[in-house]
C-alpha cells in the first residue's frame, strides 16, 4: 500500500478537506463560502470537481466584492 491509498480525494488533489477545497473555492472564485456550500449541495459530490467549476465560473462576479 502507498501513501496516497491513505489519502481521501481531496488530499490527493492538494487540499486538507472538503471544507479547506471549498474555502479555496470561494476565494478563488471570489464569492461567499456559503454560496459555494449551497452550491456543492445542490450539485452533490459527483460534480464537486468539472460541475462546480463550470458553475462557480458561471458565478463568479455575480457578488459585486
Amino acid at each position: 500500500m502507498n501513501n496516497t491509498d491513505n489519502l481521501n480525494i481531496y488530499q490527493q488533489n492538494g487540499y486538507d478537506s472538503r471544507d479547506d477545497y471549498l474555502q479555496c473555492l470561494s476565494e478563488d472564485y471570489n464569492l461567499p463560502l456559503e454560496f459555494v456550500h449551497e452550491l456543492f449541495d445542490l450539485l452533490g459530490e459527483s460534480e464537486q470537481w468539472d460541475g462546480l467549476i463550470s458553475a462557480l465560473e458561471d458565478a463568479e462576479g455575480m457578488f459585486g466584492k
